[in-house]
């Protein structure tokens, strides 16, 4: 009898235990959100700092894929090719993540937001989206990449 008494308390205890876990699952999906958002914007100032180029081959999946217009999608090490061929010296190219959101696995997520070009002249504003992939050293890196033009007031654009 008080074996099953024991096993009976047990049970409740660890069901009792388990019934805060989505609590804690919803704070871990916070923490890795915010893990991507603060990796999106060290990237964007690696862009402005050290340079596009540079920052997207720092920040890249092996198997990262860019997304660019009139263009196939290139991937891994075409896409550093591609990325290695680009001349950013006229251009800074920096963003705002607006919102991220991550898989319950922790794993696999994504972000988006505003784009900055800037040029000699003038600048140019787009959206982006970037799906961030979490490495074993548990760095993040984009795993996909890309954006559109063309943006009269940015805040309108997230307003809608």
């Amino acid at each position: 009898m008080i074996k099953i008494f024991c096993r009976s308390l047990i049970l409740l205890l660890v069901t009792w235990s388990l019934a805060g876990c989505p609590t804690m699952q919803i704070n871990k999906e916070a923490a890795w959100r915010n893990e991507i958002i603060k990796t999106d914007k060290e990237f964007s100032k690696a862009s402005s700092t050290q340079g596009m180029k540079k920052a997207f081959i720092e920040y890249m999946d092996d198997d990262g894929v860019l997304l660019r217009p009139n263009h196939p999608p290139i991937i891994g090490a075409n896409a550093i090719e591609y990325l290695t061929e680009q001349d950013d010296s006229t251009y800074t190219l920096t963003w705002v993540p607006s919102s991220a959101h991550v898989a319950a696995s922790g794993d696999l997520g994504y972000s988006y937001g505003i784009y900055n070009l800037e040029l000699q002249d003038t600048t140019l504003q787009g959206t982006y989206v970037s799906i961030w992939k979490k490495q074993k050293d548990g760095k993040w890196k984009f795993l996909l990449d890309t954006g559109n033009e063309g943006i009269r007031n940015a805040k309108d654009s997230l307003s809608q």
